[in-house]
């Protein structure tokens, strides 16, 4: 299961070089962030158990942050 967040970190920190070469710096930061969480857990060595309870966690707190900024924050359309 550690693999698993160290190929998510390897994929996150793919996704960061994109957005910065294309010139989006607040994703590349956000997904740099990502990157150290999910090599941060993978060297952790827990347990499957644990790593699922993170996971689920991490999925969570990304749902409710995407919901209340698509919701509040986002306006539709703007920047066209």
């Amino acid at each position: 299961m550690d693999n698993m967040f160290k190929l998510m970190a390897f994929w996150t920190g793919i996704f960061a070089v994109m957005f910065y070469i294309g010139d989006m710096p607040q994703a590349a930061l956000l997904f740099v962030a990502n990157t150290g969480f999910f090599l941060l857990l993978g060297f952790l060595n827990l347990t499957e158990r644990m790593y699922m309870y993170l996971f689920g966690a991490y999925l969570m707190i990304f749902m409710v942050g995407f919901s209340y900024y698509s919701t509040f924050i986002h306006v539709p359309g703007a920047g066209h």
